[in-house]
């Protein structure tokens, strides 16, 4: 092998490994402790935009969520009012495990959505069927949730399509019932 590719194959390990997110454990030791259940307890509401691959606003909303549990079972019901007066409605079906992690299903994920939580952080990721002017996407969504307060967390949401970042969701979600 001449010296030309193995410097190519290098830089594309260097890339590669340089585009990797950390991993959730990373954060075992920030504060305050995020526990899922604990927070998503109740009413909450949330304020966010999505913004497409160039960074530019598209769109911005509101959520009304209310959560409640019995046992490690959970329900999550999202009702979604975008500035432009379309309106959407998930509810998330959510098994929390004892090591920390958590599965959770809802009409337009596919498959199952996987995540766990360590330190204030919790991540998680599912592949959805988006609706876009008519038209229906498979896209990945990569959920990194970090708590501030115990009421309030930032949400940062990648979505990719076939490992491209097209579009990104930024939320604050605000405990206003505990």
């Amino acid at each position: 092998m001449n010296n030309t590719i193995r410097g190519l194959i290098l830089f594309m390990l260097v890339f590669l490994t340089s585009c990797a997110a950390p991993d959730v454990d990373y954060y075992s030791q920030s504060q305050p402790e995020f526990n899922f259940k604990t927070f998503f307890n109740g009413k909450l509401k949330a304020y966010g935009v999505v913004q497409d691959y160039k960074g530019e606003l598209t769109r911005k909303l509101v959520v009304d969520m209310d959560a409640s549990w019995d046992g490690n079972k959970g329900v999550i019901e999202e009702d979604f009012v975008y500035d432009d007066g379309e309106t959407q409605r998930r509810v998330w079906y959510i098994t929390l495990n004892d090591d920390n992690t958590l599965t959770g299903t809802a009409s337009d994920v596919i498959g199952i959505a996987q995540g766990a939580s360590n330190g204030s952080v919790f991540h998680w990721t599912y592949s959805l069927e988006l609706s876009v002017d008519g038209s229906s996407y498979e896209v990945n969504f990569d959920d990194w949730m970090y708590l501030v307060t115990d009421s309030r967390l930032i949400n940062r949401t990648a979505i990719d399509k076939f490992g491209i970042e097209v579009g990104e969701v930024t939320l604050v979600i605000e405990k206003i019932e505990q």
